[in-house]
Order: structure tokens, then sequence, then C-alpha cells
């Protein structure tokens, strides 16, 4: 488990909305596994919300599984299962882009402090 206010030192905004973007990622790739077994429910996280709350000083697993919310449906199926594909396969294109972005510049912070420490 994640010191939050150790990694808001060193990473910033950046380290909390990386382990909030791998967090969500595992609950889009449960939906998608999920899509065709009856009556599953689909979830996703808040991430605006857990994300706040990490900065607040709350650890990652508590304030993403507080921001964890069922999606609601645009057309739900006969079975009960309310998974839908181009829905989860936007969402994981969302997330896999933010959580990209998170990792560069991340990589980019580790980078100047690795520089400074060899006094470059």
């Amino acid at each position: 488990m994640s010191n939050p206010a150790l990694n808001q030192t060193l990473f910033g905004v950046d380290g909390a909305a990386l382990e909030l973007r791998s967090a969500r990622m595992g609950l889009i790739t449960s939906n998608i596994a999920n899509a065709s077994t009856p009556g599953y429910k689909a979830r996703d996280i808040n991430f605006a919300a857990a994300l706040k709350s990490e900065l607040a000083g709350t650890d990652t697993n508590t304030a993403a599984n507080a921001a964890i919310q069922y999606r609601v449906p645009v057309m739900p199926s006969l079975d009960g299962n309310t998974v839908d594909m181009g829905s989860e396969q936007v969402a994981f294109s969302e997330n896999a882009t933010g959580y990209a972005t998170s990792l560069a510049f991340l990589t980019g912070r580790v980078d100047r402090v690795t520089r400074a420490l060899k006094g470059e």
C-alpha cells in the first residue's frame, strides 16, 4: 500500500492519477471480460472524485473503492447484463491515453530528479 502524502510530495498529482488510472483499468477490463455474463453489472470509477479524495490524503484503494459506481446502461440486455462494449472500449481507450500521459509526466519528473542528483 502506498503512502499518499509521500507520493504527493514526490510525484504530485501525476502519481495519484497513475495509481487511480491503473485501478480504473482493472474495472474496465473486468467489465469487458464479463460482457456475456448474465446479470453482470458494469462498474467504473468516478475518476475526478477518487483523485480529489486521494489528494486529500486518502490511500488509493480507499479512494478508488469509494468512487466506484455502477454504469447506467443505454440499452440493458434481457439477461440483466449492463456491459455496453462500445462504451467500455471508449472508456478503455480514454483511460489508456490518460495513463500514458501521467506516466510520461512522471518519467520526466524522475529524469529531472536523477539529473539534479548527478549534478547535470
